[in-house]
């Protein structure tokens, strides 16, 4: 079984940072794809952004920074100048192989509160 945690979630004020992390345990032969999602009140999750193994992040947003440690199996979410409509449950997300002979299988943190205030 593979774990996904997240922390560094919070509130914080408008222009402010935050740094978001998540950790992946377990069960780990290879990470492919590692992300960040979000969902805010009454609406559907949405693409923050994705990092890939080899290091290419899609997309390209100037206030969020994505970047990931495949030492630590973590993958970091920089986010500036945050903005109110900012404010949702922000979900990891990663593609892990967990073992030789096994198909790579998605799996989502369980969320970390960000409130952004005006």
């Amino acid at each position: 079984q593979v774990q996904l945690v997240e922390s560094g979630g919070g509130l914080v004020q408008s222009g402010g940072s935050l740094r978001l992390s998540c950790a992946a345990s377990g069960s780990i032969l290879a990470i492919n794809t590692m992300g960040w999602y979000r969902q805010a009140p009454g609406k559907q999750r949405e693409l923050v952004a994705t990092i890939a193994h080899g290091g290419t992040t899609f997309p390209v947003n100037g206030r969020f920074t994505i970047s990931r440690d495949d030492v630590k199996n973590t993958v970091y979410l920089q986010m500036n100048s945050l903005k109110p409509e900012d404010t949702a449950v922000y979900y990891c997300n990663a593609n892990v192989r967990p073992a030789a002979g096994y198909p790579y299988i998605n799996y989502w943190g369980q969320g970390t509160q960000v409130t952004v205030s005006s």
